[in-house]
């Protein structure tokens, strides 16, 4: 890290190494981390940073305690003693109004900008263009669909009384997936330890796991589950009911669909070490 700080030498990738992904698939950056890439040296005034990026958020109607979630860190002083600093587990969109409220004389800064920018083309893609696309190009675009699928999903339910994601989230799975949790799926993928499923699904299983996802949040506010144990209920049941119209419709059930030769994270790599090249 202080190499690149040295040289100056920021590329996409230094973002990406201090980007953390959840046990639900869901992409966050910690302000500590995010501070010093932005060479920023004393918290009190990347916080200023943070306040007016919260601010912003909030101007625009956009809840920003769903994309600035305070968290706290233990952190060591000189004599071994621990105290309890504060955090934030930020979304891109929050990184992005940081970028964007930061300090302008650094080059940092607007790549930042670059980087966290909300990708309009991803979200606005027409049914021509997707068509179009390769295999890969779908399962980049369904994956970042299913992201922010589960982070909504997550949030409601939240609202709804979920304390176990875990659990809730393997309710759904075993609907679709004919009682096989998300454990079952990795296993039967011959994916590694905490490798994450959805990375290596083909853009037909994501698809299926999305209109999971979105119908099981839309079940949720409609009606106003307010219990962990309805909340995983009726995730179990969208899947299942997705399952049946699978089958009514003579599709291939999900966990008879391929699980495709490279996992959406090794693309990325490949990719970024093919622009490096370039």
């Amino acid at each position: 890290m202080n190499k690149l700080k040295k040289d100056s030498n920021y590329t996409n990738q230094t973002f990406e190494d201090i980007r953390h992904i959840d046990e639900n698939g869901i992409e966050y950056w910690y302000a500590r981390e995010l501070m010093k890439i932005l060479e920023y040296k004393q918290w009190r005034r990347f916080e200023n940073v943070i306040d007016k990026a919260r601010q912003a958020c909030e101007n625009s109607d956009i809840s920003a305690f769903e994309h600035f979630a305070n968290v706290g860190k233990l952190s060591k002083r000189a004599n071994n003693a621990e105290v309890e600093i504060k955090d934030y587990k930020l979304t891109r969109y929050a990184c992005y109004l940081i970028a964007q409220n930061g300090d302008s004389r650094k080059k940092v800064i607007a790549l930042a900008q670059t980087y966290f920018a909300v990708q309009t083309r991803k979200q606005e893609i027409t049914e021509r263009e997707y068509s179009e696309l390769t295999e890969d190009e779908k399962r980049f675009y369904q994956r970042n669909l299913t992201r922010k699928g589960n982070y909504s999903l997550n949030q409601t339910a939240k609202k709804a009384g979920v304390k176990n994601f875990d659990k809730f989230h393997n309710a759904g799975y075993k609907g679709l997936y004919n009682g096989e949790t998300a454990d079952d799926i990795a296993k039967r993928k011959g994916l590694r330890y905490r490798e994450d499923i959805l990375d290596n699904m083909g853009s037909d299983e994501l698809i299926a796991n999305l209109f999971r996802i979105s119908q099981t949040e839309q079940k949720l506010k409609k009606d106003n589950i307010q219990s962990e144990k309805e909340a995983n209920k009726t995730h179990y049941n969208i899947g299942k009911n997705i399952r049946e119209v699978i089958a009514k419709n003579g599709g291939t059930m999900p966990e008879d669909l391929p699980t495709p030769k490279k996992s959406l994270k090794q693309l990325e790599k490949e990719n970024e070490k093919s622009l490096k090249k370039k």
